[in-house]
């Protein structure tokens, strides 16, 4: 039997509730064999980002010459890729490898505010790797700085999406967890038609991680062979169940619960 393997491109969270170390949980606990490339270590915990240190150009292209040549992913993830210039690299080895199944996550802004993408890599993301992406997944802050527009009804959301897909994604997914009301409602567009995934909101500081756990499982799942909207369905039951096990760890914007998917699908709580 074939294990389905995930390549994960981002940065480091040493905190372990975000970046690589998110993906890495969840591709585990959706049982697919995870790899990483790492394009920035961030120094930071619950309370904010102490500091970003970017990895080398250099450093960035032997990781992913060293997974090309060697494995086979499935499905492939992009996180924080900081600049122009990784996004370039990162468009170019995408091509060379003939990589299928990009999942976008398009890091912008950390939850404490502090920027994860370089202000002049917005445009080079749109042009060099969103029309190579299976689908994106930006919450609506991101898709507002991606599309240009402001979000503020259920109609504009579908609007952005639309845009996403002009863009050249096949898919695009636009997270509701940024607006207010007591629902939460993702907008996941196919091209075609709508579909809207709802779920109650919780109330809860916890949620570090939550874009990159979310996008990681969709990515899981698309490694498994999951058509896309299975894998968002399956994706938003995960992060769900993250959301409202939560771990309580750290002062400020705690993680959330990598665990409790699996635990509720075996009926342990």
């Amino acid at each position: 039997m074939r294990i389905a393997q995930a390549l994960t491109i981002a940065g480091s969270d040493n905190g372990g509730g975000a970046g690589i170390q998110a993906d890495l949980k969840t591709f585990q606990e959706l049982s697919v064999y995870g790899m990483t490339v790492i394009t920035a270590i961030a120094a930071q915990n619950t309370t904010g980002v102490q500091g970003v240190f970017p990895i080398s150009y250099e450093g960035i292209a032997q990781q992913l010459d060293s997974t090309g040549d060697d494995f086979k992913p499935n499905a492939v993830k992009t996180g924080m890729l900081y600049s122009t210039e990784i996004i370039q690299l990162v468009a170019e080895k995408w091509r060379h490898y003939e990589w299928s199944n990009l999942v976008i996550d398009p890091v912008m802004v950390a939850k404490g505010g502090a920027p994860l993408l370089q202000q002049q890599a917005i445009q080079t993301l749109i042009t060099e790797l969103i029309p190579h992406a299976r689908i994106t997944t930006p919450n609506i802050p991101e898709a507002e700085l991606l599309t240009g527009m402001s979000i503020r009804n259920l109609s504009d959301r579908e609007e952005a999406a639309r845009r996403l897909v002009q863009m050249g994604s096949t898919y695009a997914l636009i997270k509701g967890g940024h607006d207010t009301g007591g629902m939460i409602v993702d907008v996941f567009y196919d091209g075609r038609s709508f579909h809207y995934l709802e779920n109650i909101r919780i109330v809860t500081p916890h949620t570090h991680g939550t874009g990159c756990t979310y996008s990681a499982a969709i990515t899981a799942e698309l490694a498994k062979g999951s058509s896309v909207l299975a894998a968002v369905t399956t994706a938003r039951a995960f992060i769900q169940a993250a959301i409202e096990d939560e771990l309580g760890i750290g002062a400020g914007h705690g993680p959330t619960n990598h665990f409790a998917y699996q635990r509720r699908q075996r009926g342990e709580r």
